[in-house]
C-alpha cells in the first residue's frame, strides 16, 4: 500500500518467548516450541525504492526478497515499483542500484514481494498489484498477485500474468478500511524441500472472518513458466479452489472484520526455513483498526508446508513498532550458506519496513544463547 515514509520509529526492547501457546500441532500443545529473542543492534537500512543517494534511503513498502548469484547478493525493495540493490553481503549492498523494468504496463503499481532463483539461473518473482478505479470517487483498491520471470537477476522482468485474486463481486466500496475494499495480496512464497509445490502465504481481505486474515494457496513448481490458472487455494480442508476467483479458508482468520473501523487481523506474512530449528518460521503483522495501526510483530512455526494446521498460534515477539511500521522479515547473515529472506540460521537480522534495529535469535526448546 502506498504510504509516506517516516524516518523515525520508536521501539522499546522487548524479549518474548514463543513457548506454550495453543495450536493444533502436537509440539505446540506440549509447549515444545522454539524461543525467539530479539535484541537491539546497530541500525541497518535497505536502500529502498527511488533513493537519490545511499545516505537518503527510499521507502520499503512490502517484503524485500533476496537471492544469491555466485558471490553477489541481490535485494529488491518496492514502493509502487521495485528497485534492486546488489553487493557481497547484507551490509555492503553498494555494487549496483537500479530501477527494474517490466515488459508491459498494467493498471496500478507492482510491488515485487517474493523471488526464487531456479537451478538454471532463471529468477522467478511474484508481485502485489493495486489496480485503480475500482471504487470511483475513493482511493480504495483491492490487490491481486501476479508472476514475473527474469533472465538477468531481476533487472528486467517478463510479466507472466495474474495468478491470485479474490472472488468476483466481493468489493466493499462502503468499507471503513483506509486502503482496501477487498482483494488478495501482501504475501510471501516458499518452495518445499522436494521442489514439488510452491506455497503462497497471502493476506485476504474479502468475505467473512473465516476467509479474512492469512490464507494459503499452492502451485506445482513445474508450472512456474505458465502459472495462470495453475494456482489452487486452500478451502475447507482441500487445495481445490482456483487461485483466480476461488474461495479460501484462512489459517489465521480475522478477529474483527477488515471493513470495520475497529478491524483486528493478522496480515503480511514472511516465511523462511530456519536451518538451526529445522522448521519454517513465519513473521506477521497485526493491524487493530481501519488505519492498520501496528499492534506488534508475531511469530509462528511449522515443520511441514503441506500441513496448513501445523502452524503454531501466533505469539508476539516485538511490541508496536510505530505508525506504518509494517513488513517484518528476517534476513540471514551467513554469506557462506547463502542465507536470504528465505533461509536463516540461529542468528539473523530483523527488518521492519526496510529498517533493522535488531538481531533475532532462534533457539531450540531449552537452548540458551
Amino acid at each position: 500500500m502506498q504510504t509516506p515514509i517516516r524516518l523515525a520509529i520508536v521501539v522499546p526492547l522487548v524479549l518474548w518467548a514463543a513457548t506454550g501457546c495453543q495450536s493444533l500441532d502436537t509440539a505446540t500443545r506440549e509447549g515444545r516450541l522454539p524461543t525467539v529473542v530479539v535484541r537491539d543492534a546497530p541500525p541497518l537500512h535497505f536502500r529502498g525504492a527511488n533513493s537519490p543517494s545511499p545516505d537518503k534511503p527510499g521507502d520499503t513498502d512490502c517484503n524485500s526478497p533476496a537471492h544469491w548469484d555466485g558471490d553477489t547478493l541481490y535485494v529488491f525493495n518496492s514502493a509502487g515499483h521495485p528497485w534492486r540493490s546488489a553487493g557481497p553481503n547484507l551490509f555492503q549492498l553498494t555494487n549496483d542500484y537500479r530501477r527494474v523494468e517490466y515488459d508491459n504496463k498494467v493498471n496500478g503499481g507492482r510491488w515485487i514481494e517474493c523471488t526464487w532463483r531456479a537451478s538454471d539461473g532463471t529468477l522467478y518473482g511474484w508481485y502485489h498489484n493495486e489496480p485503480g478505479g475500482l471504487c470511483p470517487g475513493t482511493r480504495l483498491t483491492a490487490p491481486k498477485i501476479g508472476a514475473v520471470r527474469s533472465r538477468d537477476n531481476g533487472a528486467n522482468w517478463e510479466d507472466l500474468g495474474i495468478v491470485l485474486e479474490a472472488p468476483p463481486n466481493t468489493l466493499r466500496c462502503d468499507t471503513k478500511n483506509f486502503y482496501f475494499a477487498g482483494g488478495n495480496g501482501d504475501f510471501c512464497i516458499m518452495l518445499d524441500a522436494r521442489q514439488q509445490w510452491l506455497y503462497f502465504f497471502i493476506s485476504t481481505y474479502t468475505g467473512g472472518l473465516d476467509s479474512q486474515g492469512v490464507s494459503l494457496a499452492r502451485m506445482k513448481w513445474g508450472d512456474r513458466d505458465a502459472p495462470v490458472g495453475r494456482v489452487w487455494k486452500f478451502y475447507q480442508e482441500a487445495w481445490t479452489e482456483p487461485g483466480l476467483g476461488g474461495a479460501i479458508t484462512a489459517i489465521f482468520p480475522g478477529m474483527i472484520d477488515w471493513h470495520r473501523a475497529d478491524a483486528d487481523a493478522f496480515w503480511g506474512p514472511s516465511v523462511h526455513w530456519n536451518s538451526h530449528l529445522r522448521q519454517y518460521v513465519m513473521l506477521l503483522n497485526r493491524a487493530i483498526d481501519k488505519d492498520w495501526q501496528q499492534e506488534g510483530v508475531y511469530v509462528s512455526f511449522n515443520r511441514d508446508l503441506a500441513n496448513p494446521h501445523g502452524w503454531s498460534a501466533p505469539n508476539k515477539i516485538l511490541a508496536s513498532t510505530g505508525k506504518d511500521r509494517w513488513y517484518p522479515q528476517v534476513l540471514g547473515l551467513d554469506a557462506a550458506q547463502r542465507e536470504t529472506d528465505k533461509l536463516a540460521g540461529k542468528r539473523a537480522r530483523l527488518f521492519v519496513r526496510g529498517m533493522s534495529r535488531w538481531e533475532v535469535f532462534f533457539l531450540r526448546p531449552g537452548e540458551t544463547e
